[in-house]
């Protein structure tokens, strides 16, 4: 799952994404209220941790500008104001949770889990193509009843290819969503970690579900190759 991070203190980010990024979640990093809410408004994301206090934009206009666009996307306020006015005002907003600065990590980490299983409602938190089950909210994989175990990218990398069954990625769109923002890397990456992914998951099963589509990218399905 992808996080869109807007906080435009370093210490705060750089520690909060590391550790996100630890619990097997793809992080974005926006410092302003203006690049956040451009990031926002493009991408794709399963869940929105804001900042109030951002130069650019401030962090409640990046929230009614979300909502007014995005109905859906949960997102968890981080700000120093504790004042129950700031609290109903952001609720009222459009605010699905609210943390005092400063805060423990792992209760973070609890809110954020908390949140995705609550939007899981209009999707499935259990992804299946044919006997494999990926399982959004442990983030666990299983083919034919049977535990995979996955490192952190492998994990990011097929859930992004499951949650698109059917659909072909190109190395790029990877990239963008499953790995950080800042990664400058060739997309060779993707082919490593999809030729890792196939000995996991693939290889001893006669079905094949990787699949790659010849100069495009690579999709996951369980129809008959024609």
């Amino acid at each position: 799952m992808r996080i869109l991070l807007i906080e435009d203190e370093k210490k705060v980010a750089d520690f909060v994404a590391r550790g996100l990024r630890a619990e097997r979640f793809a992080v974005d990093i926006a410092e302003d209220g203006t690049s956040g809410w451009e990031m926002a408004s493009a991408g794709h994301y399963d869940l929105i941790l804001l900042d109030l206090m951002l130069p650019g934009l401030s962090g409640t206009e990046v929230l009614k500008r979300i909502r007014r666009q995005n109905q859906t996307v949960p997102v968890l306020v981080l700000t120093a104001r504790d004042g129950t006015t700031d609290t109903v005002e952001h609720f009222e907003a459009g605010a699905d949770d609210y943390l005092t600065k400063p805060f423990a990590f792992a209760e973070l980490v609890v809110r954020v889990k908390a949140l995705l299983r609550r939007g899981a409602a209009d999707r499935s938190s259990i992804l299946r193509v044919g006997d494999l089950e990926v399982d959004r909210l442990a983030q666990q994989v299983r083919r034919g009843g049977k535990r995979i175990e996955l490192t952190s990218k492998e994990y990011g990398l097929l859930e992004y290819l499951v949650a698109n069954a059917g659909r072909v990625l190109s190395r790029t769109m990877i990239i963008e969503h499953v790995w950080d923002q800042s990664f400058e890397g060739l997309t060779n990456i993707v082919d490593v970690y999809v030729r890792h992914l196939r000995t996991k998951v693939d290889v001893a099963h006669p079905v094949k579900l990787i699949r790659t589509v010849r100069g495009v990218g690579y999709t996951v399905s369980d129809e008959a190759e024609p």
